[in-house]
């Protein structure tokens, strides 16, 4: 979550600024994906990646970040741009990202490997 808030500047320091100030939905996006970052790490993999992750991640970091702060966005449609397609943008990338690690965390959950004796894979239980 430090990871993500600090060059964002959600969490303010000397290092980084923005030009545009910190919107409300953007502390709950960062604390959601910062708990669902974390039950992914705790929750076993049931096989080796992690680019949804990352992905979720990402996309999460881009959802947050100062619009006019992002020199891929201005360089690619200016800070009217940037103010006027970025920005609204940004709430859904948000909402896309939480998905996407909320998927995630399910999905391992769901496929996570058993632990205990009782739990035979169907396969071999008939013999």
């Amino acid at each position: 979550m430090i990871v993500m808030a600090v060059p964002t500047d959600v969490i303010d320091t000397p290092w980084f600024s923005r030009e545009v100030p910190v919107r409300w939905w953007e502390y709950p996006t960062l604390i959601a994906i910062g708990a669902l970052t974390a039950l992914c790490f705790v929750l076993p993999a049931p096989q080796r990646g992690a680019g949804t992750a990352v992905g979720g991640v990402t996309l999460a970091t881009f959802a947050i970040g100062c619009p006019v702060c992002n020199k891929l966005v201005l360089a690619a449609v200016g800070t009217t741009g940037a103010l006027g397609l970025w920005a609204p943008v940004q709430p859904l990338l948000a909402a896309l990202s939480v998905a996407l690690m909320m998927g995630l965390v399910l999905w391992r959950w769901r496929n996570r490997p058993c632990r205990s004796e009782s739990c035979e894979p169907l396969t071999s239980a008939g013999k």
